[in-house]
């Protein structure tokens, strides 16, 4: 279809605007490898095909399935487009309310730009909070449509020779293009049952240790084997017991990365196809008609008296991370002599298992698991950690338990433990659970119960449809809940049809927590002892919060809910129903919250004590092995070591005297993140070191802060919007912030730039990326709306990074406004070991032919006043071969231009006479922190 027909009733600009797509929640202009898509007018998906619908007087004249405008203010093309994304067409699209485009400054600029490289944000998002919704896929979370869920290729490139073609040899040549692009994907969106298609991942984060060959020319995983027939061949341990048609199940395996894991696939889906799997039907004990209706009075008076015969309480915590400081501080929270305590750590998170087990032995209520697993989101393991759990526990005979109760490090308590145990007491017989409270046909849609899934290799891959087993009823929504010891005792040793077939559906379904312990209670002769109130408050915030941002470990789209920030104490307070615990808090986002809810529930410390408003999170420890850094951590880590040691040899050493002088020595003994008032103050680096003059081994902490480079215009200009700017990676658009705390990066790594903003009229804003010679990697253009917040984007920068210090610059009317910088730092180690002279040349010496993107920006330089000399150049050049010695004084020049050696301190005995010992300081990570350091237990059973 050609311009002519598709814009003859006068809707020719229909094709060349921004549209709000509610499927995807973004305003899109969508750039494939060969087409874009901007409609602003009866858009709708279908098939994997946007269909438009022109109409006049609410009547359709015409539908289409089309991808217009590849390149908007430029043409207007009208053709069949597929979408080689399915659900998911622009998975990198922005948050806070952005769209950038290609007018504004640079339209000034047209012939020296390609139109092609430019992406749109999301658009501002009203956020509200639904603080009662329990669900994983909160009520609100419907626009999300997991029907068409498939994997994701990796970025694809533009097609800048489509602007020079006539407009009908550009269709034919799309025409084509996009046919090519249908084989590539099919097996990917189910249009063929036997092409399996390998996938080509991005590199991910600490991406600076793999080897450029292969990051420019192999997936993760390398490309399958093709037989003649251009079948792939995959690789079995045995060869499958039937032949594997499921789209779905073909996708799982073309991914999946060993053997067993793909054996494993293949397996359960020709269990499933010989309908030997899935239960067909389950038997119903419940005889009550419908879900149980318990109403739990809340009345806060009454609980502050403890009854005659208190339960106890069973607390089984599943844990993960490094956050030890505030699992401390939770569980001291939560303690007494009278309960018991059980704590599982990941299998993945070490360094926490050895805190945990380092404070368990101190109390004879509290023991870890002998076992570990790797959960993950959404994960069947999940469940299976808690059967074993409450199995455990049954066998205790010594802990005498009323109640289960699960708890995760991210969980704090809202009201004292007396005040629990007092309203556990009154309803013993009782078991809480929180159900979505929304259709259940439509429940059982949106959770994914209708899919058949498996876990392996850290990865939940959906196989395919099953259906629902006859004669129960399927019920669920929060996997946070309190059961009592009977109805446990009956889910663990049971083996009557219920409990026997549920534990068999419930291994192959997606976030089985969420659903098994409700259908089993539902469908059981214990029904009518459920209260739909599981006694928590969660943080919802439906906008943030779906993010689908657990697609690389789940086929699936989920939420998650937010941290608690100071300005939601009050919601603590103002519950209408029985609520004790609260969820999520993280120290490292906002610590302020945690320490509101410690006092009000259990007052203030005493006047002077420390730590209160310091937080401490390790990164790494020596037991963990320095396999475990990136190579870029490790190379700045060694470089902080050393820009500490000058600090001590310029502050404490004296003409004549080596006793303050150091020499490095190994890799750092551990790192710790150091947060003061919720601001993040930098690294603390344990390390060893000789001292020249005694010749004997000391181990110091070096405190290195980052120095300041966002810097607002001199004179500064009239737009007053631009609050800050920022450049890292792990951007998390739930808390808006970098998790990669410091921006330690890496040639090999893709920084995002984020920008923060007031309210203000709408405006466009220009974004230039800057490296270290002068060479303009990327520019684009930003419209901001009046109520945006955030605004963050990642360019599609070739790679290697050069290393330097590059700047990006941010414009308005084609004036600067303000300006930040950022570090990518050459490499001292590759694969943990000195780098040699050969990878030095391939990470250090920039993107080939100096080219970041498809399109050059040489021209935008003389505009700009970006001058790019020769003796630059050629210096860069020379600086990419160095390595040893020569290679550790470049990278410590450009580490301390970004960043400053605070202070250093001893951890034990020391010959500088001048140096603190560390657990005197207020900084380090040995000094006092009372309000998680556990001690003896108190007269009245507490630890707080």
């Amino acid at each position: 279809m050609g311009r002519e027909n598709c814009c003859a009733l006068g809707y020719a600009q229909c094709l060349c605007s921004w549209h709000w797509a509610p499927l995807q929640g973004a305003w899109l202009h969508l750039c494939t490898s060969l087409t874009a898509i901007a409609v602003s007018a009866g858009l709708s998906f279908h098939g994997n095909r946007w269909k438009v619908e022109i109409m006049k007087a609410g009547v359709i004249l015409q539908q289409t399935n089309i991808a217009p405008c590849p390149f908007p203010f430029l043409h207007i093309v009208c053709f069949e487009h597929y979408s080689p994304y399915g659900q998911d067409v622009h998975p990198g699209v922005g948050m806070g309310g952005a769209l950038v485009g290609t007018g504004g400054p640079f339209w000034k600029a047209l012939p020296l730009i390609l139109m092609d490289g430019y992406f749109s944000h999301r658009p501002k998002e009203k956020t509200r909070t639904d603080s009662n919704n329990e669900n994983s896929v909160p009520k609100d979370f419907e626009n999300i449509d997991n029907s068409n869920f498939a994997p994701r290729t990796q970025r694809q490139k533009h097609q800048s020779e489509l602007v020079k073609k006539p407009l009908s040899k550009q269709k034919e040549h799309l025409r084509k293009k996009l046919e090519e692009e249908k084989v590539k994907e099919n097996s990917l969106l189910g249009k063929s049952s036997n092409e399996v298609v390998q996938l080509n991942d991005k590199p991910g984060k600490n991406s600076s240790d793999s080897n450029l060959k292969d990051m420019y020319t192999s997936p993760r995983q390398q490309p399958l084997k093709r037989t003649a027939d251009s079948s792939p061949e995959l690789r079995y341990e045995q060869p499958p017991k039937c032949e594997v048609t499921g789209k779905e199940a073909i996708s799982a395996m073309s991914r999946a990365k060993t053997k067993q894991c793909r054996q494993e696939i293949a397996d359960v889906y020709c269990q499933h196809k010989h309908e030997k799997l899935m239960p067909e039907k389950v038997t119903r004990f419940c005889t009550l008609e419908g879900k149980a209706n318990n109403n739990v009075q809340w009345d806060e008076d009454s609980v502050e008296y403890m009854p005659a015969n208190p339960v106890r309480i069973a607390f089984v915590l599943v844990v993960h991370g490094r956050a030890s400081r505030q699992l401390q501080r939770m569980f001291k929270a939560i303690y007494h002599k009278d309960h018991f305590y059980y704590i599982h750590v990941d299998k993945r998170s070490n360094y926490l298992h050895r805190q945990v087990l380092q404070f368990a032995n101190q109390y004879p209520n509290v023991r870890v698991t002998s076992w570990r697993m790797a959960t993950i989101w959404g994960g069947a393991s999940l469940l299976s950690t808690y059967l074993q759990s409450m199995r455990d526990l049954m066998e205790m005979n010594d802990w005498p338990w009323d109640f289960f109760i699960n708890l995760s490090a991210a969980d704090y308590p809202i009201r004292t433990n007396d005040q629990l145990v007092a309203f556990l007491s009154r309803y013993r017989d009782m078991n809480f659970l929180k159900s979505h409270g929304r259709d259940n046909a439509r429940f059982i849609r949106k959770q994914g119960l209708d899919r058949l899934f498996l876990e392996c290799d850290t990865h939940m891959w959906r196989l395919g449809d099953r259906k629902i087993p006859e004669g129960i009823a399927v019920d669920g929504g929060s996997d946070w809940f309190l059961l009592n010891r009977k109805f446990v005792e009956y889910v663990t040793f049971s083996n009557d049809d219920l409990v026997t077939k549920m534990k068999r559906f419930y291994s192959y379904t997606l976030l089985p927590a969420e659903s098994f312990f409700h259908t089993v209670l539902e469908n059981s002769l214990y029904c009518d002892s459920m209260v739909d109130n599981n006694l928590r408050i969660t943080n919802w915030n439906r906008k943030l919060g779906c993010k689908c941002q657990y697609k690389h470990i789940v086929d699936w789209c989920g939420c998650s809910p937010n941290d608690f920030k100071p300005a939601d104490f009050h919601r603590f307070q103002q519950t209408a129903r029985p609520t004790f615990f609260a969820r999520k808090f993280e120290a490292v986002v906002n610590q302020e919250i945690i320490g509101q809810l410690d006092y009000y529930l259990y007052g203030n410390y005493p006047p002077g004590t420390p730590g209160l408003r310091s937080y401490w999170e390790n990164v790494y420890d020596e037991p963990d092995g320095v396999h475990t850094l990136s190579d870029v951590a490790l190379t700045m880590y060694h470089a902080f070591v050393r820009l500490g040691l000058r600090r001590a040899e310029s502050s404490f050493h004296s003409a004549g005297d080596n006793s303050c002088r150091y020499y490095p020595m190994g890799h750092p003994v551990s790192v710790h993140l150091y947060f003061l008032a919720d601001r993040f103050q930098g690294f603390l680096i344990r390390h060893h070191a000789t001292n020249l003059a005694v010749s004997k081994l000391e181990t110091l902490e070096t405190w290195v802060m980052p120095k300041k480079v966002f810097k607002i215009a001199s004179p500064p200009s009239d737009f007053g919007r631009l609050q800050f700017s920022e450049i890292g990676t792990e951007w998390d658009a739930k808390e808006r912030l970098f998790r990669n705390f410091g921006g330690l990066l890496g040639p090999t790594d893709e920084p995002v730039g984020m920008q923060k903003w007031g309210k203000g009229p709408n405006v466009t804003v220009t974004v230039i990326w800057v490296d270290p010679v002068n060479v303009i990697a990327a520019t684009y253009d930003i419209l901001i709306e009046s109520s945006a917040e955030f605004t963050h984007y990642k360019p599609p920068l070739n790679l290697p990074l050069r290393p330097g210090v590059w700047t990006i610059k941010i414009l308005h009317h084609w004036v600067q406004v303000a300006e930040t910088k950022f570090l990518v730092t050459p490499l001292t180690f590759s694969n943990r070991q000195p780098i040699k002279q050969e990878e030095a040349m391939k990470y250090h010496s920039g993107p080939p032919k100096n080219a970041y993107m498809e399109q050059s920006f040489q021209g935008l330089n003389p505009v700009l006043n970006i001058p790019v000399s020769a003796a630059r150049l050629d210096q860069a050049k020379r600086n990419a071969a160095l390595v040893g010695a020569r290679l550790d004084a470049w990278v410590d020049s450009l580490v301390g231009s970004v960043w400053s050696a605070v202070d250093i301190c001893s951890t034990g005995p020391t010959a500088c006479p001048v140096m603190q010992a560390c657990t005197q300081t207020a900084w380090s990570s040995l000094s006092p922190d009372p309000k998680s350091e556990l001690g003896p237990v108190k007269p009245d059973g507490r630890l707080r």
